[in-house]
């Protein structure tokens, strides 16, 4: 055998391990941008797919996009606290997030590095909502059944036909 046609074999052998290999990569990340982990991040991060079933709580993460443990992370309050310190909290993180009110003059002629955030600031008013429509919930609801109950019992005392008499 001749040395060119040894190396133009080896040539050819290389590239085919070359090529199967990278069609198994090709199907590999295929793959792997197929599969979703159970409880994975991605654009249910707040974990509101999860809220299927009819209750107020799921009501409610679905309505506002985002849990109430979500919420009070962002506003660095816990479970027990009162709405005064959600309030405190709010407004103090809405304060910080805000474009200031006049805006400093830049120095030689640099632009200035902006403080603010509309982004947290759209956060902690969502948080904020989001607190308050679980805080009013149970009252509403407590509202409505005593309603209900008061006219169920007011209509079932005019609707009911006098005994028959003998």
């Amino acid at each position: 055998m001749s040395s060119p046609k040894v190396i133009v074999q080896i040539a050819i052998a290389g590239a085919r391990i070359f090529g199967k290999a990278f069609i198994a990569a090709g199907r590999q990340a295929i793959q792997n941008a197929k599969y979703r982990p159970p409880g994975a991040g991605g654009t249910d991060v707040a974990g509101v797919g999860n809220a299927t079933s009819g209750s107020l709580t799921d009501r409610l993460t679905r309505e506002h996009r985002m849990t109430a443990d979500e919420a009070r992370l962002i506003l660095n309050v816990k479970k027990d606290d009162p709405i005064e310190r959600i309030v405190q909290n709010y407004e103090h993180l809405f304060k910080a997030n805000s474009p200031p009110e006049k805006p400093p003059k830049p120095a030689s002629g640099k632009t200035p590095i902006p403080t603010h955030s509309h982004y947290l600031q759209s956060k902690v008013v969502r948080a904020k909502e989001r607190l308050e429509a679980e805080l009013q919930a149970p009252a509403e609801e407590n509202a409505a059944s005593a309603s209900t109950a008061e006219s169920s019992s007011a209509s079932s005392s005019t609707t009911t036909p006098p005994p028959p008499s003998s």
